[in-house]
């Protein structure tokens, strides 16, 4: 993993506010998320706003179980952090759930919004 040295925000920060976003309600994600965020997944990808975001997470436990493997962050701006790291979760039905995760935060005055989200999922581990 390739750690820049400007990195302003600490790795236990980001990755509580990535658990957060996996784990937390449309409050959460108010509260979390920059005025417009770009995401990305296999079955949608658009700019959404804040509101309309936040709408999106209406069951709060709707992951459980939730690793997250670090792979990398980088900060290519002075106000602008990215990560990346593989997911396993188990989703409220029980399923597993595998992906390769990357997000964009954005430094705003009131802390770091997530301005960049995207997802690809990948073949859930076998043989538990």
């Amino acid at each position: 993993m390739s750690d820049s040295k400007r990195i302003t925000a600490g790795k236990a920060e980001l990755l509580e506010l990535e658990k957060g976003f996996w784990t937390g309600d449309a409050a959460y994600y108010a509260a979390n998320v920059d005025t417009e965020c770009l995401m990305a997944f296999p079955q949608m990808a658009q700019a959404m706003d804040n509101a309309d975001l936040a709408k999106t997470a209406t069951k709060p436990n709707r992951w459980r179980d939730l690793k997250i493997d670090l792979k990398g962050i980088i900060e290519p701006g002075s106000d602008i952090i990215m990560l990346t790291y593989e997911a396993h979760a188990t989703r409220e039905n029980g399923e597993p759930y595998v992906a390769l995760v990357s997000t964009g935060y954005v430094h705003r005055v009131n802390g770091l919004k997530m301005m960049f989200h995207s997802q690809t999922p990948l073949e859930a581990a076998t043989g538990k």
